[in-house]
């Protein structure tokens, strides 16, 4: 319970207590300005040193080139050799050494944040507010995707509003667009996604707004109930690789051996491949659904009623998803078949 003074002389006391504490208050926060300042200093002189480093680590780079280029390797000694392999490794570890310490450097946006959020800095600057903003976006996602499951099984089985699907479609376009600006964050702040896995939300966010837009007709009837059974599909998925990945990541982590802030695996781990195993039909299946709905979507702009154009710019967008993500998953089953090749038999 609070004290609460009766009397005067009681007050008084309570404001000479409150004075002292007002004062140790200013104290404290000229400190915090003071270190805040310095920290900015440090900031500008480390993230000014890096580059001035990676300018003269990249003209070596050309220089040893050069020097293997015009001293065949004959002529070199093997001195000469191991010095100059020694130093391009060398030149690549840095490289990364770099990338970890960029990672709490506050940093230039990219083109897609400057144009969404501007010129705000959203780098943050320790691991537990790294990890806090990963664990976050995860939750993000499952909670989106119990609720885009529910949904779609509402419009599917419940419900045939086309209001009620474009709310859906809506939360879909909101779903994406959120997530491109929470990875390029994520990446911002030294997350290692990339290729593919980026520019797969775009192609989400637009196919959901293609959607969002295609009128009430015959043929949006004809494609709603394999678009909404393909969305209960793609949430159940979802749910699997969300307890897949942060499984992984949560291990990875653990180990030492993986960012706090990735979000994609992109190497392997014996213990990795039981999980995934059991992933990829689901995958798979998944992604030769994406053709089949492309598939379908041709067909019906050769009809002779077709007269919307969401019908092609939809078939267009599960072509692109389904190549993008098929070979991209092929890719990983590849990779993990040459790692297990180049391991010795006794592993």
């Amino acid at each position: 319970m609070l004290f609460s003074p009766t009397g005067l002389s009681e007050c008084l006391r309570e404001w000479e207590d409150l004075e002292k504490n007002y004062q140790q208050i200013q104290d404290t926060h000229r400190l915090y300005k003071q270190k805040l300042e310095e920290v900015t200093k440090l900031q500008d002189s480390c993230s000014g040193a890096i580059a001035r480093q990676r300018k003269k680590l990249k003209e070596l780079t050309v220089s040893l080139q050069e020097c293997k280029e015009n001293h065949p390797t004959t002529k070199l000694s093997p001195e000469d050799m191991e010095a100059m392999t020694e130093i391009e490794g060398s030149i690549k570890d840095r490289a990364n050494v770099f990338s970890e310490m960029e990672a709490f450097l506050p940093k230039k946006n990219g083109l897609y944040l400057n144009l969404v959020l501007g010129n705000v800095n959203v780098t943050l600057l320790n691991k537990q507010s790294k990890f806090a903003y990963k664990d976050e976006y995860e939750k993000f996602k499952l909670i989106l995707t119990v609720i885009l499951f529910v949904f779609s099984f509402t419009c599917r089985f419940l419900f045939s509003y086309r209001a009620l699907d474009a709310l859906f479609n809506f939360l879909l376009v909101w779903y994406y667009c959120t997530l491109t600006i929470r990875e390029s964050i994520l990446i911002s702040n030294g997350s290692r996604i990339k290729g593919w896995w980026v520019f797969h939300q775009y192609v989400s966010t637009f196919l959901s707004g293609v959607m969002l837009t295609w009128p009430e007709g015959v043929l949006y009837q004809m494609f709603r109930n394999q678009f909404l059974t393909y969305c209960l599909y793609q949430s159940f998925v979802q749910f699997l690789q969300y307890y897949y990945q942060s499984g992984c990541l949560y291990r990875l982590r653990a180990l030492g051996e993986r960012h706090n802030m990735d979000v994609t695996v992109e190497g392997f781990q014996s213990w990795m491949w039981r999980g995934l195993t059991f992933l990829l039909p689901f995958l798979f299946f998944g992604h030769f659904w994406q053709l089949y709905n492309s598939i379908t979507l041709f067909r019906m702009f050769q009809l002779p009623e077709c007269k919307e154009w969401q019908v092609a710019m939809c078939g267009c967008s599960y072509m692109v998803l389904f190549m993008g993500n098929f070979f991209t998953t092929l890719g990983v089953v590849y990779q993990k078949y040459m790692n297990n090749q180049d391991k010795p038999k006794s592993f």
